[in-house]
């Protein structure tokens, strides 16, 4: 089976059966808590199901230190994927990730690595061969009928608390799903001319359509300095989004791919970081799938980046 599909030089050709999501984060930390973990290139292989959408599915993903991939979707029957879910004490609505159980590997190792070309089996596209669909073109800069003054978002790096987020979601109308579904911030993007960026007539920044990798936040920071010193798209003051800035793209139903974002932005940076650490300790990060804000520590994996910066003053 895995002869099939594009692993990384790193990965070990095999599955590791006893690997899970929750295993699978505390082994790939900064410190590598893995037993005979060597070094931070090292990969392995494991099945998980995956219940964040409507129906659950199965994933095989390839994992390391600083490296998360899906390399394939297999097709099981969806009783053995609810039974799984069932089997670990937890109501079919819970979104979380799942380890297989017994079952599923009985039927993973016959109709699947046990078949040459197996049915089931899905793998992902490369990015090579992968057409994403960015909706419609976007208005020229200058065109999109936006006339009215523009707003000045918070942009410093700060603390922020639980209460003083809740607050600027409220005061700045942004849409999150769990702690202001009735929120709707209207944007105007605005096409330059260049396909790697945008800008929203609305706030004055310039955004990535695409973006950072995942990684931690240390990593993330020196790609942030490494980009600009390539000066990306011809500009070299590139970072990371406030929360407000970040919030301010969350729309209120979800994207052909997936995302409360609009369309013309890339669906491959899902939740991404923002400069704002949490008060008492974590970081706060914008999920552009679950359509609200979170906090989680800055370690490995962390998140990914969609960056942006100041490009029209305010009116």
């Amino acid at each position: 089976m895995l002869s099939q599909l594009k692993l990384s030089d790193s990965t070990k050709a095999q599955i590791e059966w006893d690997m899970t999501p929750d295993l699978a984060f505390c082994t790939f930390t900064a410190k590598g808590l893995r037993k005979g973990l060597t070094n931070t290139d090292e990969r392995v292989c494991y099945f998980f199901v995956d219940n964040y959408e409507e129906t659950p599915r199965l994933f095989l993903v390839e994992r390391g230190t600083r490296y998360v991939n899906i390399l394939a979707e297999i097709k099981a029957p969806l009783k053995m994927m609810n039974d799984c879910i069932i089997n670990h004490g937890c109501p079919l609505s819970t979104k979380d990730n799942f380890p297989i159980n017994n079952s599923l590997k009985t039927w993973l190792q016959s109709e699947v690595l046990g078949r040459k070309n197996s049915p089931f089996l899905v793998p992902t596209l490369s990015e090579e061969t992968e057409q994403e669909d960015f909706g419609s073109p976007l208005q020229p800069l200058g065109q999109t009928g936006f006339n009215q003054k523009k707003l000045a978002l918070p942009f410093e790096h700060i603390t922020l608390s639980e209460s003083e987020i809740k607050a600027s979601i409220k005061q700045w109308g942004f849409y999150d799903s769990t702690l202001n579904p009735q929120g709707n911030f209207e944007n105007a993007l605005a096409d330059t001319g260049n396909t790697l960026i945008l800008v929203d007539e609305r706030t004055g920044l310039m955004w990535q359509k695409a973006g950072l990798d995942l990684c931690s936040i240390r990593q993330m920071n020196k790609k942030i300095e490494q980009l600009n010193k390539n000066a990306f798209a011809g500009f070299n003051d590139w970072r990371m989004p406030s929360m407000e800035e970040a919030m301010s793209l969350l729309e209120k139903t979800q994207n052909t791919k997936g995302l409360f974002l609009h369309p013309c932005f890339s669906k491959n940076q899902p939740f991404i970081f923002v400069a704002a650490k949490r008060s008492p300790t974590g970081y706060w990060f914008v999920d552009y799938k679950q359509g609200k804000i979170y906090w989680s520590s800055g370690t490995v994996p962390g998140g990914f980046g969609k960056l942006c910066r100041k490009v029209l003053p305010n009116n």
